[in-house]
């Protein structure tokens, strides 16, 4: 119960910084500024993934949405199923 918990909790804070990634990419921001280097470290190799096979759509790039989509089927198909048989 308790590994389930940390594994959901480990998949909604990596969602949030997707999101953050999103917002950033919307508003001026500060590349050198430690907590957006540390947003983009995370984030940038799950969405590289994306981009070599979604290309952007004139302005807007769709990868989050694909990334998103992957995120929640690895979380409750693949590692919530592994996690409980194994706990």
């Amino acid at each position: 119960m308790f590994a389930e918990k940390v594994v959901n909790v480990a998949f909604e804070v990596y969602k949030f910084i997707l999101i953050a990634r999103i917002i950033l990419s919307f508003i001026r921001h500060n590349p050198h500024n430690p907590v957006i280097k540390f947003i983009y470290e995370l984030s940038e190799p799950f969405l590289a993934i994306f981009r070599r096979f979604i290309p952007p759509v004139g302005m807007i790039d769709l990868s989050p949405i694909a990334a998103f989509i992957v995120l929640s089927i690895i979380q409750y198909w693949i590692v919530l199923p592994i996690v409980r048989d194994i706990f």
